[in-house]
């Protein structure tokens, strides 16, 4: 696990100083290492998190002839079963690193990454055509960004941090951007936050041609959906079970402790219960090491811990719980948002910071129970397009006229008359289209910036409502926010997390799921829950998604000025927004007349971050 960066500019007579300093800007990433090439064409560099191959996997790796060199940031989980069909290849170290290396010089780029079980961004230099490959993982668990000087790209990284060190690089602000996370509380856009900045998008890779200055990117994988009506319910089970117990199995692979994040719900509940009967097996009975660590977080009186413990306690783990309060949440808002890069309007993400930073007291990578919801329907509104099937009968205008009405069940109303497309954006929504003409004080029409969202269901028009949702969550809120911030806020602790969920072969099983697999008597995630009935306890097999509780309505209080102020003298806010409007939302909040607490957080979020990255752009928090 590592970042890394660098500078494609031939222009720029200081590569080596570049991309010194912007692989030292995140050293978080990767405080065990460092490794450097420069010539006249690039400077690359990197920070390594030594995790396999200790003592042996320092980067960059180069080929046997020296033609070619790997940068990498991930784990490959399949690597040694890769290996086993590269042995005419001399390997010089024994880290999953040189076998992508040895990998696309055998079988080149395509091959190569359709055959990666894990997570990883990575480059490789051919430094004798001067050809740079950038690749990401499918589901784009580990990030990549790259900077575009008119239609050549100048630069990359890990973390856009890094370009604030380029000399020629003055942080701009995309409006598009940020008018878009308005609703989504994430930038679901390609570019960022930051003008001429952009994501290398999950399964997709990039080729430079240095001496032509062009480039080229290409996606190499994809999911969909396939449901298989043919499925036997009680095979299906046991492959459930088996694929989910190997991916476990091989997301344990490491010469480092590996724990796990533990919270009171099913998911990290299969994952650390299959963590246990793994190393039980692998080690004596009785042994010292025999117990794998769990974590939990909770926040005040929303803590997880009690839930937590009725996976914990059975099992037997080295349990931590952890509480935070209000004050030490608000002091940490500042460098959660220098490592988050852009502003990530979801309040558990601070949990994940909290949690992050008192696992790495004890180990160096841990397990989570992320992308199990999308693939597997775990979203209480996925249940929705079911639910509602009793009141469809009824004639649209009187279901019109009940969405009109301001009772509670209105929009549950609205939505029953409504096609999927024209309201469901992902599982986060905070403004609404009309609230956020209200906020912009230009012209509205930006919303029609394309978001991605007309090809995914043009994509997935095949499909059921609901899994039409889990699709568009898939590749819009699991990139954009879950993974987002499992990735930035663990890094921040030099802490590895790695997700079983998406593992390649489990997304694939979850891929041919149909919907009486997934939901059933008001249940998500139905035969996944009953796969694991034999080992898990009633109470947590049986729980319902409750998300990951903040208190945040309740911190939000009428004492809170200092946070008010934050955003009403924000200058871009006061620039772009009506503080007006925002005034009386706020006022509205501390009155209790209505919860505007998401909308508060999201709008501090945003201020912070233009604080911190455009008006002190130099600033570490």
């Amino acid at each position: 696990m590592c970042g890394i960066a660098g500078v494609i500019d031939k222009d720029l007579k200081d590569k080596k100083k570049a991309v010194e300093e912007m692989t030292s800007c995140i050293l978080h990433r990767g405080p065990d290492d460092d490794g450097f090439f420069v010539d006249d064409y690039v400077g690359l560099g990197m920070r390594r998190l030594s995790i396999i191959d200790v003592g042996g996997g320092h980067q960059p790796i180069t080929s046997t002839d020296g033609r070619y060199m790997i940068f990498y940031n991930g784990e490959v989980y399949n690597y040694k079963e890769i290996r086993a069909g590269l042995s005419d290849y001399q390997f010089k170290t024994d880290s999953d690193t040189e076998v992508i290396l040895a990998g696309f010089l055998k079988w080149g780029v395509n091959d190569l990454l359709n055959r990666l079980r894990g997570m990883f961004a990575f480059t490789i230099y051919d430094t004798r055509d001067k050809k740079l490959f950038i690749a990401r993982d499918p589901f784009g668990i580990k990030p990549l960004y790259y900077l575009k000087n008119g239609e050549k790209i100048t630069a990359f990284s890990s973390e856009i941090k890094s370009f604030l060190q380029l000399p020629n690089f003055k942080p701009e602000v995309s409006d598009q951007a940020v008018y878009n996370y308005l609703s989504y509380q994430y930038n679901p856009l390609k570019e960022t936050f930051f003008k001429n900045v952009f994501k290398l998008l999950p399964g997709h890779f990039i080729s430079i041609d240095l001496k032509a200055s062009k480039f080229e990117e290409k996606r190499y994988w994809q999911f969909k959906f396939n449901p298989d009506e043919s499925l036997d319910e009680e095979e299906t089970k046991k492959k459930i079970f088996k694929t989910m117990e190997d991916s476990v199995a091989h997301h344990m692979i490491a010469d480092v402790p590996v724990g796990a994040f533990l919270s009171g719900g099913i998911d990290s509940s299969i994952i650390a219960t299959l963590m246990q009967k793994h190393l039980e097996v692998e080690l004596p009975s009785g042994s010292s090491t025999s117990k794998i660590k769990t974590f939990t977080v909770g926040f005040e009186s929303l803590s997880e811990g009690v839930e937590a413990k009725e996976t914990s306690e059975p099992l037997g783990t080295d349990h931590t719980e952890i509480t935070i309060g209000a004050k030490e949440y608000f002091e940490a808002l500042p460098k959660a948002i220098w490592y988050f890069d852009e502003p990530v309007a979801d309040p558990s993400a601070l949990g994940l910071y909290f949690l992050a930073r008192e696992a790495r007291r004890s180990v160096k990578v841990v397990l989570s129970g992320e992308g199990a919801d999308e693939l597997f329907g775990g979203y209480n509104i996925y249940l929705e397009p079911f639910a509602r099937r009793w009141i469809t009968w009824l004639p649209s205008i009187i279901l019109k006229f009940l969405s009109s009405l301001p009772l509670k069940g209105s929009n549950y109303a609205l939505r029953a008359v409504s096609k999927l497309e024209d309201w469901y954006i992902g599982n986060a929504s905070i403004f609404k289209r009309d609230e956020i003409v209200k906020l912009w004080k230009s012209d509205a029409s930006m919303w029609q910036v394309d978001t991605g969202l007309k090809l995914l269901y043009e994509e997935s028009k095949s499909l059921s409502d609901s899994t039409k949702m889990q699709y568009i969550d898939i590749n819009t809120w699991l990139v954009g926010d879950i993974l987002a911030k499992a990735d930035k806020m663990t890094m921040a602790h030099s802490l590895e997390l790695r997700v079983p969920f998406l593992d390649i072969e489990v997304a694939r099983l979850a891929s041919t799921l149909p919907d009486r697999f997934k939901w059933r008597f008001g249940m998500t995630k139905y035969l996944l829950r009953e796969a694991f009935k034999s080992i898990l306890p009633e109470s947590t097999r049986k729980r319902k998604k409750l998300g990951f509780p903040t208190p945040i309505r309740t911190w939000f209080t009428k004492e809170r000025a200092d946070i008010y102020d934050t955003i009403l003298n924000n200058s871009y806010i006061r620039n772009n927004m009506d503080v007006r409007y925002i005034a009386q939302m706020i006022k509205d909040h501390v009155e209790k007349k209505v919860d505007n607490s998401r909308k508060i957080y999201l709008l501090l979020m945003l201020a912070i971050w233009y604080n911190i990255f455009i008006e002190n752009s130099k600033l570490k928090v």
